[in-house]
């Protein structure tokens, strides 16, 4: 068939003002704001209804055509861009929030909603309660950080965001819609269990089983009074014992290290950590046990680990005034130039000393600059180590210096039994010459009963 062909049956489905096929616009979405390059994009669709999505999958299936679902393209290494060409499925438009149930603490949504549109509806309309909202402009999808299993201001306690899932509707790569969770037996969407967990087939892979249209999210008790306090280390080595004592308290909602590692390796960390209440005395008690912490930790010798408070203005900006919508400008402008690439590494919390070591060695080595940056996951059940390089968009030769620095750091991640989160094409190749291949030949039958014509995100975890 025709090029014209598809178009003009996409066309059909959601009108003429929102399928195209014309280089000037399929061109936006053939790169992100990272270092991939662009990628082969033939059409852009944007559906409005569940019935649409279902639509341009069966129109996909009859032309073979490839199909990428996008949120709203921030993953900086190409995960919303089509690794085989084909149709970009642009969710933006499915942006309703559905139901919000205050008794159930939960909240449903379609795909197309983000970050700052739910954050605004529960200021609103649920102010004692919170979804945990990542590390991400408010531009940012919800559904979209979901599904690659990303973390957010909560993740310390409950986990990353794809483990406040209740439930999903998703339109299978055959066409068919599919309601998983309590929502296909009950009247409501209120949990996942006692029904097998079925989740688990949409979260981290990349776009390759299905597309999400509908998603029921909980939502957590949002306390009266944030804080944040914080720590000085000079010694990296300390960091992992120093988050276990902090996360033993069960007092921190959030924990962040950051710092900027210089060529000698000599760089100071900053650990801080926010803290919530709903009363004075409460906050104040947690502020003197976390202090305490402090001058154990540095014994009867030299203050290694010191105690912040008040943190830094642009610390209390950061994380109190604004939670937790950072600017990726803190990292994309620290050169002249506005760009920045990171590997996200899920590591065991005792390997941060080893990742700070190689990312130094690593960004020394290409001549970079390297801003480490960790969140803690869980109660110290693991981190996410992020290698962030900063670079001159205008540079060429800096550009490919980072790309060859993300492909370095990617090695050392799986070296120290770690796994690159979010990543690239290049970077899964190398996670499943390493997977037991008993697990990707699973991952192999999935696909092939799933997605029988290989149309869903080709290209992506060896599909």
């Amino acid at each position: 068939m025709s090029d014209d062909v598809v178009h003009r049956s996409l066309v059909d489905i959601v009108g003429e003002d929102y399928a195209s096929n014309r280089p000037e616009e399929t061109f936006i979405y053939s790169v992100d704001s990272g270092t991939e390059g662009p990628r082969q994009v033939d059409y852009v669709v944007v559906p409005a209804t569940v019935e649409q999505v279902q639509r341009v999958v069966l129109l996909a299936n009859q032309h073979r055509v490839p199909i990428t679902p996008m949120g709203a393209n921030l993953t900086l290494n190409g995960l919303g861009l089509p690794a085989r060409g084909g149709i970009v499925l642009d969710m933006k438009r499915m942006d309703r929030i559905l139901e919000l149930n205050r008794p159930r603490r939960y909240v449903v949504i379609e795909a197309g909603v983000t970050q700052g549109r739910l954050g605004s509806y529960l200021e609103k309309n649920c102010p004692d309660l919170e979804h945990s909202r990542p590390e991400a402009p408010p531009m940012a999808t919800v559904v979209g950080n979901m599904v690659i299993r990303g973390h957010g201001y909560l993740s310390l306690r409950y986990g990353n965001n794809a483990h406040h899932v209740n439930g999903m509707e998703v339109v299978l790569p055959t066409g068919e819609a599919c309601t998983i969770g309590a929502g296909c037996v009950s009247p409501w969407p209120f949990c996942k269990g006692p029904l097998p967990d079925l989740s688990g087939l949409f979260c981290g892979w990349n776009g390759t089983t299905g597309i999400i249209t509908r998603l029921s999210l909980k939502l957590f008790p949002k306390r009266r009074i944030l804080d944040v306090i914080g720590y000085t280390v000079k010694d990296a080595g300390m960091l992992p014992e120093l988050l276990y004592q902090v996360t033993h308290t069960d007092m921190v909602d959030n924990l962040f290290v950051v710092g900027i590692a210089s060529a000698d390796g000599r760089s100071r960390q900053y650990v801080n950590a926010s803290i919530t209440g709903d009363l004075d005395e409460e906050i104040a008690y947690k502020k003197a046990l976390l202090q305490r912490i402090a001058v154990e930790s540095s014994g009867a010798g030299e203050r290694q680990v010191r105690f912040v408070y008040p943190v830094p203005d642009m610390i209390r900006s950061r994380f109190v005034e604004k939670p937790p919508y950072v600017s990726p400008a803190l990292a994309a402008d620290f050169q002249k130039g506005g760009g920045y690439r990171y590997c996200g590494a899920i590591l065991p919390v005792d390997k941060i000393p080893d990742a700070w070591a190689a990312g130094t060695r690593i960004a020394s080595r290409q001549g970079l600059t390297f801003l480490p940056g960790v969140q803690i996951l869980g109660y110290c059940h693991s981190c996410m180590f992020g290698f962030v390089y900063p670079f001159n968009r205008a540079e060429e030769e800096t550009v490919e210096r980072v790309r060859r620095a993300m492909r370095e750091t990617n090695e050392a991640v799986l070296e120290m039994g770690g796994i690159p989160w979010k990543a690239e094409t290049g970077a899964q190749a190398r996670i499943v010459q390493r997977m037991q291949p008993s697990t990707h030949d699973l991952m192999e039958r999935i696909w092939r009963a799933m997605d029988p014509n290989r149309i869903m995100n080709p290209g992506n975890w060896g599909k």
